[in-house]
């Protein structure tokens, strides 16, 4: 308002300025030299010129517009830096469950066995120690990389999930394999020393795996092995002579040197099984939790009647694929209903290893 009120004071000026001034002389005379006053206009647009001009509208918008800008600039700072805070503690963290994952592979080098300290001693092993055992190492593999029976995690991937898992890939000596040819000889018959002993039943996530009590033994080719436990695979990933069959326990030696020998019992659709249904019946609730059964397990019943057996040396059909294993896979099938076979179907329809190439390896079959 200030600008307005000045031109104003002026006008009012000239006005009285103005009417005070005497008429103008006759042309000619002394007074004739004074120019006349300026017009009241020119003094208005000269006033108005000399005063202050307020900032454009254009100014104005440029300046928030910066101001903007750096607040953008500074806001998109701050989020760059969160953002690098948090890729580096997510490479961190996965660095290490990487780190965590190869200590588990290392220190459970036979997916399907329980740990070390079971096998060390069997004579002193009570139930309670393999429970806690059988829960340790199932644990630690639950740790380590994962690993399935298809999709990206399957059998045609296994060797690159972990190094420690080469053999998987590279292997010349992998189980299972459709056996064929078998040359008929005089085998030893397996001298087999089961008894009726403590179990539990644990859900590894990829299988149905029972866990046995100390004291159950098999004698073959000058060697004695601990069995440490038996499970399920469904099918069953042995065939003879291209044959299938429904399922297949695994039963799982250790000697005292720590060579493996698995006993393959083929199962075939037919009459209930009392042993099988012992494991059913004791089936825990949530994986990886171990149920310790309250009543022994006769295991000469997970055995058939004939013993005679196919022999060769192979390997784990599971990582990390482990060698020099040896197979006696029994020539008779026991059988079980079709209800049990569901139960097992509805947990696992498949988990089973494809077939592997023999290599040429020898084959032996009792006559």
């Amino acid at each position: 308002m200030r600008p307005i009120v000045a031109i104003l004071c002026c006008a009012c000026l000239l006005d009285s300025a103005h009417a005070s001034d005497p008429v103008p002389a006759a042309h000619g005379s002394a007074s004739a030299s004074i120019q006349p006053a300026l017009p009241e206009k020119t003094v208005i647009k000269d006033a108005v010129k000399d005063l202050p001009k307020p900032p454009s509208l254009s100014a104005a918008a440029a300046s928030l517009a910066a101001t903007r800008a750096k607040e953008d600039a500074a806001a998109a700072d701050e989020l760059a830096v969160k953002i690098a805070t948090r890729m580096a503690a997510l490479r961190a963290r996965n660095a290490a469950k990487a780190a965590q994952a190869a200590k588990a592979a290392r220190l459970a080098p036979i997916t399907e066995h329980v740990s070390s300290a079971v096998h060390g001693a069997p004579s002193k092993i009570s139930m309670s120690t393999v429970a806690i055992a059988s829960k340790t190492s199932s644990a630690s593999l639950a740790h380590a990389a994962h690993w399935s029976y298809e999709g990206e995690g399957g059998p045609t991937g296994w060797g690159k999930i972990n190094p420690s898992w080469s053999k998987c890939d590279t292997g010349n000596r992998q189980s299972p394999i459709d056996i064929r040819d078998g040359i008929r000889v005089d085998l030893e018959q397996i001298a087999f020393d089961y008894r009726p002993t403590g179990f539990n039943v644990i859900d590894n996530g990829h299988t149905v795996q029972v866990n046995i009590g100390a004291g159950n033994t098999i004698s073959v080719m000058g060697r004695t092995y601990e069995l440490v436990q038996f499970h399920f695979h469904r099918p069953a990933e042995e065939r003879i002579n291209g044959k299938g069959f429904e399922m297949v326990a695994h039963l799982v030696h250790k000697d005292l040197d720590g060579r493996l020998a698995v006993v393959a019992v083929l199962i075939e659709r037919g009459k209930p099984h009392t042993a099988i249904q012992s494991v059913w019946n004791n089936l825990p609730l949530e994986k990886n939790d171990a149920l310790v059964a309250s009543s022994a397990l006769d295991l000469n019943q997970i055995l058939p009647a004939r013993r005679d057996y196919y022999t060769y040396m192979g390997s784990m059909t599971t990582p990390p694929c482990s060698e020099n294993v040896l197979w006696m896979v029994m020539k008779e099938p026991i059988q079980a209903s079709f209800e049990q076979i569901a139960i097992f179907s509805k947990l696992y329809p498949m988990n089973a290893r494809p077939i592997q190439s023999a290599s040429g390896r020898m084959i032996k079959q009792s006559n």
